[in-house]
Parts: structure tokens; sequence; C-alpha cells
């Protein structure tokens, strides 16, 4: 693949860029357009004229000043830049920089003014005093990242303050007694922030909504989820709108799509699923082949552009899967009864139908609505058992679903495609929602069998639309895709895993794909194992939405859709609409308005992964609580400059040595080769090293867990 990401800005704005660049690493620097030229890598005589053209606008903007014939200057009072805030625990801050090749700028914490991390701000850029890099001051918030925030009340005489978990949030909400709106003292509550005057220390706010008592279960998940950005309820007036939906589905309806009622079908989900997006139907064909079609929920026929349900699910853009519960995109009455693919039910789809060869081969496909009659409703664990052996309802109907599955498995990985089987830790609750036991999800072949017909579905729906024929453009259409790895994060991460005794050939995108794979499979059942395979997802670059294809890496294919989860995903519905609008002949939809709900869509999508995350984390900590004390056996999978973090090799939770508690040393970070070392001892802690620990402590309220070495106390 190696295809590249489009640059949004045009050449001229990119020249403009890279030439401010040149001046603001050398603000006292009198240049001419030969040093310029040389700066910005354009040497050769073409480039004299664009840049000398461009030297004249410039210093007509009076961002610089020609101080001599041919020799210009940059006025600093003009050097200015935007980019959004990146505050650190130190309370310092970096300006990830927009449309700029700059590096990130420095921020002195007395240059934050009242800036808050993810803002969007503007910013003054000079010379540090004591560094040749440079520095910013933050002179204007243009946009902020949020204005709610989740903490805890503290009432104090005349005052009250909302104290924000949110550890990147460095200041309190001053909140007026008038507007605590019921809070108590020491409750947990979101607060929204209002104005901010030019000389207070703290944001003025008002508490929206209290939440309770710290420490209780339901609380914390609340919690959690409005920390994200993500309401544990819907309004009333979205439930009511769901509620009046007309559900029935007319003989009008059904004449308007392919009729599969009388095909096999059934659905492969998770045991505790109520949301069933997807159903797989199979027909043997009289030449020998197979009609295998994925239906899909057709939630776009329920859920019309614009509706009050509509918008709500853009702002939500994605279900939320906490440990003990689903925050839904769509209200119930539609995520798990109108469009849920229920067994023994009629219902509505989209479908990819496909007739493919013994040899998983695709001879053709269709797209299109389709009514279906779902037979059965089958969860993995018994899919499973029947592939491995056991009896049950339609075996050889599954049988042959696996065979297609693992032959197209097998092309798709000769292509070039990535294949992680990540092991992810599981809990299983007690009818009070506590956690009695820890299990590893692992992906089996009942798993793999739904994804690659789901992939096949997703990349052939991308396909029809992403390289049409007869046309020169393609029309807009919504892709999933993914870049190629940073080179110096693959760098890192190579050098790294040397230290294993690991080899990795990163020379071309294929030999990439080809090591990972090689190692992944090297790695299976080793102690290292979660922990290399973590950072090597970190490396990768991340997947993302967009109305500019250039192909799924990590997958292998040049054109790549989300289409097969409209229930729980947003991304989903606007395939969907898409679909339907170029299949009845419509024109180019907007590219901006729906480049604009995929950023949207993105950025949700990374908001519900942290509050999975941090749920996963709060499990961790109550599951270990009963625990302290106790001793045992990990890897150290993170290193910090405040701690060890160790992932227990008996059920993969993890907590953190802080430095500061290693006995009979001082350790610092040494951030380049991931240790710490003892500054007398020479005594050295790398990523990855297997260490003997004692449960110290279980904090709830801040998902924490506390370890000791029990090494350090026995040298």
């Amino acid at each position: 693949m190696g295809s590249k990401k489009k640059h949004k800005t045009s050449k001229k704005s990119n020249l403009r860029n890279e030439v401010l660049a040149v001046f603001q690493k050398s603000p006292k620097r009198e240049l001419n357009y030969k040093q310029i030229a040389s700066g910005v890598g354009m040497v050769n005589a073409s480039a004299r004229d664009q840049i000398i053209k461009l030297l004249q606008k410039l210093s007509a903007q009076e961002i610089i000043k020609e101080t001599d014939r041919g020799r210009f200057k940059l006025i600093q009072k003009k050097s200015q830049a935007e980019g959004k805030i990146d505050i650190t625990r130190s309370g310092s801050a970096y300006i990830v920089m927009n449309d700029s090749n700059l590096s990130d700028v420095y921020i002195n914490q007395k240059n934050i003014g009242h800036a808050l991390h993810g803002d969007l701000v503007s910013i003054n850029i000079f010379q540090g005093r004591n560094s040749k890099k440079l520095e910013g001051e933050v002179v204007e918030v243009l946009e902020r990242a949020k204005t709610e925030f989740v903490g805890i009340v503290e009432i104090v005489g005349k005052f009250a303050f909302l104290v924000a978990d949110a550890p990147k949030m460095h200041v309190d909400i001053y909140i007026p007694l008038s507007k605590l709106n019921g809070a108590k003292h020491g409750e947990k509550a979101i607060a929204k922030m209002g104005d901010w005057p030019k000389d207070a220390s703290s944001p003025f706010g008002e508490i929206t909504d209290v939440l309770g008592i710290p420490g209780e279960h339901d609380v914390e998940m609340y919690s959690i989820l409005a920390q994200y950005g993500f309401p544990h309820k819907f309004p009333d007036e979205i439930e009511n709108e769901a509620a009046k939906l007309p559900i029935e589905i007319t003989d009008a309806e059904i004449a308007k799509r392919k009729d599969f009622r009388e095909v096999t079908t059934f659905t492969i989900d998770p045991i505790d699923a109520k949301d069933f997006d997807d159903a797989l139907s199979i027909k043997k064909l009289e030449n020998g082949n197979y009609q295998i079609g994925i239906h899909i929920a057709d939630v776009s026929h329920y859920v019309k552009e614009g509706s009050l349900l509509d918008k709500e699910a853009v702002e939500r853009a994605t279900s939320v899967y906490l440990v003990d519960r689903v925050v839904p995109m769509l209200p119930e009455v539609l995520s798990n009864n109108v469009c849920s693919l229920r067994p023994q039910e009629e219902k509505l789809c989209f479908a990819c139908v496909f007739e493919i060869t013994e040899q998983a081969k695709v001879v053709n496909s269709w797209i299109g609505r389709t009514v279906i009659y779902s037979d059965r409703r089958y969860h993995y664990d018994e899919v499973q058992e029947i592939l491995e052996g056991a009896e049950g309802d339609f075996k050889q109907e599954l049988e042959t679903l696996n065979g297609l599955a693992k032959q197209i498995r097998e092309r798709r990985m000769g292509a070039g495609a990535i294949g992680f089987d990540k092991v992810e830790v599981r809990f299983t609750l007690d009818d009070k929602k506590q956690p009695d036991g820890v299990f590893l999800k692992v992906q089996k072949d009942a798993h793999k069998l739904i994804e690659e017909f789901m992939l096949l579905a997703n990349r052939t729906v991308a396909e029809t639309i992403g390289k049409p024929k007869g046309q020169d453009k393609p029309k807009t259409f919504v892709y999933r895709i993914h870049d190629t790895p940073d080179p110096e994060k693959l760098s890192d991460f190579v050098n790294f895993i040397k230290r294993f005794g690991y080899q990795f050939k990163a020379k071309t995108t294929g030999d990439i794909a080809h090591s990972m794979n090689a190692l992944m499979a090297e790695l299976k059942g080793k102690g290292e194992e979660n922990m290399i395979e973590n950072l090597a997802i970190r490396t990768m670059a991340k997947a993302v939405y967009s109305t500019e294809n250039i192909g799924h890496y990590g997958l292998a294919f040049p054109f790549y859709s989300h289409f097969t989860s409209p229930i729980r995903r947003y991304p989903d519905v606007m395939v969907h609409r898409l679909l339907e609008r170029y299949l009845d002949g419509g024109k180019s939809a907007d590219a901006g308005h729906y480049e604009h709900l995929c950023e949207h869509s993105s950025a949700k999508e990374k908001q519900a992964s942290d509050a999975e995350r941090d749920s996963t984390k709060y499990y961790q900590v109550l599951y270990m609580e009963k625990s302290i004390g106790q001793e045992f056996s990990g890897v150290v999978s993170g290193v910090t400059e405040w701690g060890i973090y160790v992932e227990l090799e008996e059920n993969k939770c993890e907590g953190m040595i802080r430095l500061k508690d290693l006995h009979g040393d001082f350790f610092h970070f040494d951030q380049p080769n991931y240790r710490v070392i003892g500054n007398n001892s020479g005594k050295i802690i790398n990523l990855g090293d297997r260490l003997n620990i004692r449960v110290k402590n279980a904090d709830l309220v801040r998902r924490q867990l506390d370890f000791e070495l029990i090494d350090d106390e026995d040298d």
C-alpha cells in the first residue's frame, strides 16, 4: 500500500508555513532568500521567484520586515500560531501545532493563561531565554475541548468548588452556593463551566447533575461516562420519539426488498449481547456454489436524518461498553428490540449477498435491502463447540461457513494483513455486579468466522462506491482508513524488542506486516506477550473515519468501510444512507458535511475506548481489593517518571510501584531505554522484567492499584 494522507492545505500554504518555520527557528537573524530556500530544502532555480514573492507578501502583511535590501527579519509580535494544548502533570504544557511544520512548542506554566487541556488556542511564539527551543504564550482560547467536568464538591463557608477528577484539569471550578443545585459537600457531581473573568484564578460554573457518594459502584460508572462526555440515560424527548416510531413491517415495505425469510439465517454474538446487528444466511446453489448473505440491521429505515433520534445518535456516535453495562447509541426500544435481529422475528436489513465457490472465491455480489427471519440465535461458545465436534442445529452450515472463512482469512493474511489476536481481560460478575472471577477472552474459530464475513462485506461496499466503473471521480463516501506506521515509532519498537532476542525486518510495508505476524506467533504463551503486543499496537497508526480514502494498511485493503454495526456505530448509519442514495441514482453528497461527521465520530470512538479502559481499571481495583497484602508475580508493563507499572501474570491486573517507594536508593527514569536506574547502586529495572510484588492499596475512586516490590526488601 504505502499511500499517504492528502494534505488539506495547498502547496502555497505549506510553503508559507515552511518559510515561517525558518524565521521562527532564528527569530533574531536577518535572512536572504538563499538562506530561506536552503532552510526549506528548495535550492533549485525555479524556487527563487516563488520564495521572493512570498517574502514580499509576508512583508506587506507585517509578519516580517525588510531590514536591508533582500534581507528580512521576523516581526516577533506577529509570530503567532494555533494548536491544541497538552497540559502535563507538572503543570507546564506543549502546543500541538496546526497546519505548520514547527515542532511542538513548550509553554511554561505561567504562560498557560486560561487554557485547559485539549483546548484550541492561539499563541505567541518566542525564543526561550535559557534554551534554543521555541517557547510560547497563550494569548487566546479559540475553542474549549470540553466545558463539563466530573469531580467532588467541596464547600467551605460561603464558597464552593468542584475539584475535577481529570488529572490534567489543573484548576478547580468555582461554584456559587446558589448554583449548587442540591449538591452536598463530598458528593460527586458534574459542573458546567461558564465565565472565566480575566483576573480570576478559577472559572465559574454550575452543578448540572449530582451523581452521588464517591466509591459507590453506579456513581463511579456514571463518573467515567460523564468524564468522557457520554450521558448515562436518554432525555425523555428522545425516549418518547423512539417509542412512537411505526414498527410494523408492511407488505408494501417487503415488496421493495429481496425476501430471505425462507433462507437459513442465524446470528452469532457474545453470550450477554442484546443488540444483534448482523446475521448470516447460507444456501447451497444448484451449480455447487454457496449464496452467503451478510444481513445488517436497517437502522436508517427507522432513524431518519435530522430527527431528534438522529441528532442524539450523532452526538453519541457510538455505544459504550463498560464492564457491567452497555450505554447504547440508540434507545433500548431500537437497539435491543425493533432493530435487533432477534430470533423468530421478521426484520428489515441492508445486505451484501455473495455467490462463493467451495474454494472461497467470490463469483458475484449484490448490495441492497432485504427482509429476513432469523432461525437461531447463537453465542460464540455454542458455535465453537459445534466446530470442535459437538452436535447442534445447522452443524453442516456452520462447518461450511467456517471452512470458507478460513480460506478467505488465509488469502487476506497472505496479502499482507496484520493479525493481532490480542488477549483481553474479562470479569465474571455476580447478581450485584461485583467481580467474582477473571478470565481471558481469546479469539477462536467462531469469532474469526464472523470477522471474515463482516470484513468481506465492509470491503465490498467500500469498493463498490470507491472505485466506480466509468467515472473519473468517486462519490463522497465514509471510509475506515489506517495509515502506515510512523517510521520513528517503528524504529523505537524494533530496537526495543531486539533486547528480548526478537528480529524484525522493516524495510518495506510488506516486511512490516510479515515481521509483525511472525513476532505475534513467536510471542504466544510467553510472559512478555501482552506487553510487547500492546507496544506493537501503539506503534501502529490509529484507524479513523474519513471521506478521503488512503486504504487500510493493517487489513491490507485498498478500500474499507464500516457497514456492519449501525446499531452501535454512527459511521455505519452514514454508510447505509449513502449506499441508499447512490443505489437509487443520487448525486454525490456534500463531502465537507460528512468529513465533519467522520472527525466527530473518530473523536467519540477514542473517548468511548478511554471510558471502557477506565471501567476495566475500576473493576481490576475492585477485584483486587480482597488481595491487599498478598504476593504475586508480574511483568513490568510500563515505566514512567513517577513509577513502574506491573501487570500480574495470574490475572493481567495492572498496578504501580511508585519510584519513591523503592527502598535503599533513589531511582530515576531513563526514558529512551524504557527503564529506571538506581543512582547509587546502578540497579536497573527494565520494561519486560519479571518482579515479585505485594498488593499495597486499592483505590476505587482513583481507579489505581498500588504495589510494593518484594525483591527490594529482600536485598
